[in-house]
C-alpha cells in the first residue's frame, strides 16, 4: 500500500544538520523554567539592540508545547506591548492559524532576535533586519526555550528563523515546506514570515501566498499529530 500524505510528512526529514550550541556569558546561567528565563531576559544585553529597544520581547505560550514558532524580531508594537506576533504580521499569522484549524493558545511563539531593530525616520521607527552576530548573541535564549519547552518541532517563519535554528543561511522560497532534522533531533519546518503576505500589493498574488500559507500551517498540524 502506497503511504499516505500524513505518513510521507511524518517520515521527513530528507537530511539532517548539526548545530553548534550558544555559550552563557560570565554572568548568565541557565533558568529551571520559562519563567525564570523570561525573567532573566530582560537585563539581556548580549549585543547592542537592547539600548533602543523599548524592552526585550520574550516568546509566550505554554511551557509543554508541542511546536514553537519562531519568527525573525519584534516589531513596533511588539516592542512596546512586550508581546510577540501583536501587530500586523501577527493578526495574519493568527487568522491564518485558526483556519488551519492550529489552536494558538497550545503552541508557543517567539522570535530568534528578542529586540527590536529599527532605523528611524522622522516619527517611525523602520524595521531593520538583524544581522548574522546579532542572531548569534540572541541563540543563547532560543536554545534555552527549546530546552525547556521540548517540542515535537519547530517551525522556522522567514530567513532570520531558519538562521537561528540551522546554524547556517537557506534558501527559504527553495526549502519551504521541508523538515530538517538537527542532530538534537529536533525538526525544522521551513516557511516564509507571515509579514510577506502583507508586503504583497496586487490582492490576487496577496490571496495566493496566503493559501500557501495556509496549506504550510495545515502541514504543520499533521505533523504534530503525527
Amino acid at each position: 500500500m502506497a503511504p499516505t500524505g500524513l505518513q510521507r510528512e511524518a517520515k521527513m526529514p530528507a537530511r539532517r544538520v548539526s548545530i553548534a550550541r550558544a555559550e552563557p556569558t560570565a554572568d548568565e546561567a541557565k533558568a529551571g523554567s520559562i519563567t525564570e528565563l523570561r525573567e532573566a531576559a530582560k537585563s539581556c544585553r548580549r549585543c547592542p539592540l537592547w539600548r533602543d529597544a523599548t524592552q526585550t520581547v520574550f516568546g509566550e505560550g505554554p511551557d509543554d508545547a508541542q511546536v514553537v514558532f519562531v519568527g525573525e524580531q519584534p516589531g513596533d508594537q511588539e516592542d512596546l506591548a512586550g508581546k510577540p506576533f501583536v501587530g500586523p504580521a501577527g493578526r495574519v499569522f493568527d487568522a491564518i492559524l485558526d483556519d488551519a484549524g492550529v489552536d494558538r493558545q497550545k503552541v508557543y511563539v517567539t522570535n530568534a532576535v528578542k529586540h527590536f531593530k529599527f532605523e528611524p525616520r522622522g516619527k517611525r521607527r523602520i524595521h531593520s533586519k538583524p544581522n548574522a552576530g546579532e542572531i548569534q548573541a540572541c541563540r543563547w535564549w532560543i536554545d534555552q526555550e527549546f530546552d525547556l519547552i521540548k517540542p515535537n518541532i519547530a517551525v522556522a517563519l522567514g530567513a532570520t528563523a531558519a538562521t537561528s535554528l540551522l546554524g547556517k543561511a537557506v534558501p527559504v522560497m527553495k526549502m519551504r515546506g521541508q523538515v530538517i532534522e538537527r542532530e538534537d533531533g529536533l525538526r525544522v519546518f521551513v516557511t516564509i514570515h507571515p509579514s510577506l503576505i502583507l508586503r504583497i500589493r496586487e490582492p490576487a498574488d496577496k490571496q495566493a501566498e496566503r493559501d500557501r500559507f495556509l496549506d504550510d500551517m495545515r502541514k504543520v498540524k499533521r505533523l504534530m499529530a503525527a
